[in-house]
């Protein structure tokens, strides 16, 4: 009889070709997602090694990181800039030679990849999902394992649809109990990381159990296994249940018929077994959460809306230095409340929160109001063309940009300044990406991040404000 084992040990013996003598084992991967930064090194080395891709149908491709989000008409010829242009258009090129199926530029399905592959039912249960952007762990949120992966491994799984991979160790996250009032996923992912730091979880995979996580949509799964690597773990994993089950039945590629009933029955054993043991574990109280928000220049600076900056003397041990810097940076004070602090622009979007649910929760929250005055600029970027058609046809469109918002085009837009998106220096952004580094959206730009709703409401109010209050929702 075998051990009790946690999902993650299932996942790997599931997908185990080869165990090495020096720890390091070689792992099958059943889904290859490509984007057009950190593919055309990996596609030039297979050209001058004279290989093809193992496995064509494990893959697909969709240009994400450098695409505009306005004036679409003109494709790929319509990039301003030289670099993304080049890239775009390398991908494009690549997918062509290698017969790889891909979501161009003005396929009404491209999008950033972590929202691409989910839709589709290309992300399922119980796969291996590679891609070389670190929030692919964003795909555990199925119970499937997903990494990221560097530009050489890249060209390793084209050629070989395998990866040397380490082991990592099991870490269990527990919320227990009902979230609050203006609590979301986004909410309790920040409030771990506060918690724990950034390199709690180096070296592990993540498993996020407990009512509160089960509570979630599969939405909202993502946000929380999106932002599992800013805590330093190499994946998240959330165990399959009848909330997954119900997202991926009739997906476009996912199994369908005798197929479907078959692959359910396995995929109930995606969860971790009663007594399995794990490494390191961690226990919160959902209802010790409040909405978050980020003042500094690392996921770990977190505080609840309704606090403060952290006073000197508070701050963590050998972590002054770092904490005080970082306040330079973001133009703050010691002691200072988050809602007083104004914003000069609003950004819903990234591959942690641009899914229908966040779109509908924005247009919620700001129907028949007005962006604040002092708001430069509000932008709804969603994640995929499918995700825009949706909220078109709910009208959601029509109700963010009476509000004052702008209704643009899928791609990762203000999450990184790799494209025309993107803040100037001292500018203060509520931001829905995931992370908040020194000119992550562009040269000198302070990055506040929060949640959708929170977003919402910080555009309407012309600063940040507690969305838990009745006065704002």
């Amino acid at each position: 009889m075998n051990s009790p084992r946690t999902l993650y040990d299932k996942l790997w013996e599931r997908r185990c070709v080869k165990q090495n003598e020096d720890g390091t084992a070689l792992i099958y991967i059943d889904r290859h997602i490509v984007h057009e930064v950190s593919s055309a090194q990996a596609f030039e080395g297979l050209q001058a090694a004279n290989r093809r891709p193992w496995r064509t149908d494990a893959i697909i491709a969709t240009p994400d990181h450098n695409v505009p989000t306005t004036d679409r008409d003109k494709g790929i010829a319509g990039i301003t800039d030289d670099t993304s242009r080049i890239q775009v258009q390398t991908l494009d090129d690549n997918c062509k030679t290698f017969s790889i199926p891909q979501f161009a530029l003005n396929d009404n399905r491209q999008g950033i990849v972590h929202v691409i592959a989910p839709e589709q039912g290309l992300t399922l249960p119980g796969m291996t999902v590679v891609c070389g952007d670190s929030h692919t762990a964003t795909h555990g949120a199925f119970a499937a394992l997903g990494v990221g992966i560097g530009t050489s491994e890249v060209e390793h799984v084209l050629a070989t649809q395998c990866l040397i991979q380490r082991k990592a160790k099991n870490l269990r996250i527990d919320v227990s109990g009902k979230l609050g009032v203006g609590v979301t996923a986004k909410d309790v992912v920040l409030y771990i990381i506060s918690q724990i730091g950034t390199a709690a979880g180096t070296g592990c995979t993540i498993e996020f159990t407990g009512e509160a996580i089960y509570s979630l949509s599969m939405e909202g799964r993502m946000t929380l296994c999106n932002m599992a690597i800013e805590a330093g773990a190499r994946a998240g994993l959330v165990a399959f249940d009848a909330t997954t089950e119900a997202y991926v039945k009739g997906r476009r590629y996912a199994p369908s018929g005798q197929d479907w009933d078959k692959a359910v029955a396995i995929w109930r054993e995606l969860k971790s077994d009663k007594d399995a043991v794990f490494d390191i574990e961690y226990h919160y109280d959902a209802a010790d959460i409040r909405p978050q928000v980020s003042w500094g220049t690392s996921p770990e600076m977190v505080v609840a809306i309704d606090a403060t900056v952290p006073l000197v003397e508070n701050l963590p041990a050998g972590k002054s230095a770092d904490y005080q810097k970082a306040m330079q940076y973001m133009g703050l004070e010691p002691g200072q409340s988050m809602t007083s602090i104004k914003l000069d622009r609003v950004f819903v979007g990234s591959c942690t929160n641009s899914r229908i649910e966040d779109i509908r929760t924005v247009a919620k929250l700001v129907k028949g109001k007005q962006v604040a005055a002092n708001i430069k600029q509000a932008l709804v970027v969603p994640g995929s063309g499918l995700v825009k058609a949706q909220a078109e046809k709910e009208g959601l469109d029509t109700i963010l940009i009476e509000a004052g918002f702008e209704w643009r085009s899928p791609g990762c837009s203000m999450c990184l300044a790799m494209n025309a998106d993107r803040l100037f220096s001292g500018e203060h952004c509520a931001s829905t990406s995931n992370r908040n580094f020194e000119s992550r959206q562009g040269s000198g730009g302070r990055t506040h991040l929060v949640s959708p709703a929170m977003a919402a409401a910080a555009a309407i109010h012309g600063h940040l404000v507690d969305v838990s209050k009745e006065s704002v929702l």
